[in-house]
């Protein structure tokens, strides 16, 4: 079984986490390739990552930015593995079985279409100025397998999984959203559309670049704006429906509550996002903020 490890990357140094992956797969003597496609990243980058062309198996330079979801379907056009792995370029591996893990789980279950192995991130924030980014990935994003395996597909994530060439083939990520924010869960419930198991792994990656408070704020925004375009498309809006923010807005959108709180929210988003760019806030002020923010970019 060939193993393709397929890593988008843009604007990050990619060396240590592929000079890791090179390290295993010599010394474990598996049958793996490794691609890159940079997603048209400042020129430092490139030239910082251009010395892997020597090491790895395809580098693509892309001229222009195709976003999240289509950069993921291009490795189609490249890979050579029955399975591809896909890694965020801001990871790093921390177990030295990383790679094999996947492939025994395979192994011993032939049948297997797509794998997650979840994710963690340092035992504390680098800083104040990190904490929110820190938080939210400690109590909503590193579960435990345990917990994943009780909601496959809304655990999911694409920071670190293995999937069947041809299931991605035939399922895809939606390419109509380009931006940062939710196309994960829309391709895991395109995949659950579809009854196609997500198994769940105790395999993480550590997530070596949390952003800054207020970059992290900025593309939560941005990835409630992705979430409004995909709400108003009627053909994923049910698809979506699981989702806790969706839940709550579906719950509250035709009911006297939503004109108060918009109106709350108005008056109150400075306030909040203030307490929130601070860090160290409970995370339903980060809740009541994309609410706010969902209410507003649905109309």
């Amino acid at each position: 079984m060939k193993l393709s490890i397929c890593i988008p990357v843009y604007n990050f140094d990619v060396r240590e986490l592929v000079f890791d992956l090179e390290k295993e797969i010599n010394s474990q003597e598996i049958d793996a390739e490794i691609i890159l496609i940079d997603d048209a990243s400042k020129e430092e980058f490139k030239q910082t990552n251009r010395e892997l062309q020597n090491i790895i198996h395809q580098f693509i330079f892309l001229e222009k930015n195709i976003g999240r979801s289509r950069i993921r379907n291009l490795f189609l056009d490249y890979s050579k593995g029955e399975y591809l792995l896909f890694l965020d370029c801001d990871g790093k591996i921390v177990g030295k079985n990383f790679l094999k893990n996947y492939i025994q789980f395979i192994q011993e279950y032939p049948d297997t279409e797509i794998i997650y192995g979840g994710r963690k991130v340092l035992g504390s924030a680098s800083g104040s100025d990190h904490y929110l980014r820190w938080k939210f990935a400690v109590e909503r994003e590193n579960l435990s397998v345990e917990l994943r395996r009780k909601n496959p597909y809304l655990s999911f994530q694409t920071n670190n999984f293995v999937i069947q060439k041809e299931v991605l083939r035939k399922v895809g990520f939606n390419p109509e959203f380009q931006k940062y924010g939710y196309e994960d869960l829309l391709f895991a419930m395109d995949l659950k559309a579809e009854h196609i198991k997500i198994n769940h792994i105790d395999n993480p990656i550590l997530n070596n670049d949390l952003e800054s408070n207020i970059i992290y704020l900025d593309k939560v925004e941005e990835s409630v704006e992705s979430l409004s375009h995909m709400l108003k498309d009627k053909t994923l809006n049910s698809k979506l429906a699981e989702v806790k923010l969706v839940k709550v807005y579906n719950k509250l959108k035709n009911t006297p509550f939503k004109t108060v709180l918009e109106s709350l929210f108005t008056i109150g988003e400075g306030n909040i996002k203030r307490r929130l760019s601070k860090g160290d806030v409970n995370l339903r002020y980060l809740d009541i903020y994309k609410l706010g923010l969902l209410f507003r970019k649905m109309k």
